[in-house]
């Protein structure tokens, strides 16, 4: 996946030329203003292009022949790429930096996390962390990252999290913590890790600079998922045994409020502000969303067969779901708590979709991404075109026009699904403004 880069347009490309004849000091500082307007005019605008770019979402899914992780761009909805990984890819984090995805495989035949490049969607490190990893987490400086691993066979079936150095893609350490710990996250300065313990029903505190158990806090029968809030203040536990959410207060290490959602919730997102959270409930098939002012569910969002896994996009417009057995991914605007789209995978299936990120301030041109490979794939949509395990579709599978000629008919399934997946993205929208900008400033100072 190619970043774009923005080239460095020298400023007399826009100098203006005038006729060789004397300027009057008023002329000259006229001619002065025209020329500083036009060039802030087209930093604003590009980099207001920049900043309004949409992110991209990788999805985890189990596969056919092998695990793939998918990447859709959050403006279109489409499928840009699809990497395959090792055994059945569960738990998935990103990088601060929007760089690195990390992906645990869950399958107990290996014991690996997939590291893959953003910037090519191709696997670049495979790293062996432990029995069964399944939770993954990313420290805030990006250059530690936490993998929970069950049934851990180095502790004697007990379980502890490994520690990964992303400058060297390898193990430097272990924490010991409860039994079957699933999933982890960590505070937004760094300085604290919670992780959720399933068959205790507990969460433990881990302080992240000695990577030692601090604390410990019971929680709801069978603690699975977590996320904490962007201000640091509160900690979400998805207890899928006793249906709820346990809120726990960072600054006591105490639940404070346990919310009721539906049945089986299994993962949680915060949006950017921090102002709603959103739970997935694997056996009501449906989202609960929470205001995290009062603590109470305010909309309940129906979704797909079994949702597992949900994002937030930064903008805090869209909510990722994916939805495990209807093989497919829901998109719900949060304006109005409605799925709004269906992800456009186009003639790719994506089978059992779990785990799903989002990352951030990445360039929308990325989707220009075309992946290189040819693919033995049929035209006809079937099972058989999700087998990538030859070696000519191993870094990539090449996406044709039929993704586009696919998403009118996937869309149609829910309601506005061709409006929210318009490409509302305008990557020259800068330069031309600009140009635009600079030719009415002439034009005045001409006047």
């Amino acid at each position: 996946m190619k970043i774009k880069t923005i080239s460095t347009i020298p400023i007399d490309t826009f100098s203006i030329s005038l006729p060789p004849v004397a300027m009057s000091n008023k002329a000259r500082r006229k001619d002065t203003l025209i020329r500083v307007l036009g060039i802030t005019a087209l930093a604003i605008l590009i980099l207001t292009g920049v900043a309004g770019a949409a992110p991209f979402a990788y999805v985890t899914s189990l596969g056919v022949d092998t695990g793939t992780v998918f990447v859709i761009d959050t403006t279109t909805n489409n499928l840009t790429a699809v990497v395959p990984v090792e055994g059945w890819p569960f738990g998935v984090a990103i990088n601060p930096a929007g760089t690195k995805v990390y992906v645990a495989d869950l399958s107990g035949t290996s014991t690996t996390v997939s590291v893959i490049d953003t910037a090519t969607n191709t696997v670049e490190a495979v790293v062996d962390v432990g029995g069964y990893p399944r939770g993954v987490a990313v420290d805030p400086t990006g250059s530690r990252v936490y993998v929970t691993n069950r049934y851990s066979v180095v502790d004697n079936d007990s379980n502890n999290v490994s520690v990964i150095d992303t400058s060297t893609n390898s193990v430097v350490g272990t924490v010991n913590v409860g039994l079957s710990t699933y999933n982890v996250a960590f505070t937004p300065d760094g300085k604290k890790i919670y992780a959720t313990n399933s068959r205790n029903n507990t969460t433990s505190v881990i302080d992240a600079t000695t990577n030692k158990v601090t604390d410990t806090v019971p929680v709801g029968d069978h603690p699975t998922d977590i996320a904490i809030s962007p201000d640091g203040n509160k900690v979400y536990v998805t207890n899928s045994g006793s249906n709820n959410v346990s809120v726990i207060d960072t600054a006591t290490n105490t639940v404070t409020t346990t919310v009721p959602v539906g049945d089986d919730p299994c993962d949680v997102a915060f949006s950017s502000d921090g102002k709603k959270a959103y739970v997935p409930n694997k056996r009501s098939d449906n989202v609960s969303v929470i205001d995290t002012a009062t603590n109470t569910v305010t909309a309940t969002v129906p979704v797909g067969i079994t949702p597992l896994g949900v994002a937030v996009t930064p903008d805090g417009n869209k909510v990722y779901v994916t939805n495990a057995e209807s093989d497919n991914v829901s998109i719900i605007n949060t304006a109005t708590n409605k799925v709004t789209a269906m992800v456009n995978t186009g003639k790719y299936y994506m089978n059992y979709p779990i785990g799903v990120v989002i990352v951030p301030f990445m360039d929308s041109n990325m989707t220009d991404q075309s992946i290189g490979a040819t693919s033995n794939a049929t035209e006809d949509i079937g099972v058989e075109e999700t087998n990538l395990s030859s070696s000519e579709e191993k870094n990539a599978v090449e996406l044709n026009n039929s993704n586009n000629n696919n998403s009118e008919s996937n869309n149609g399934s829910s309601s506005n699904g061709n409006e929210s997946n318009k490409n509302n993205s305008t990557p020259g929208f800068g330069l031309l403004g600009s140009l635009t900008c600079l030719y009415g400033g002439w034009k005045l100072g001409k006047k």
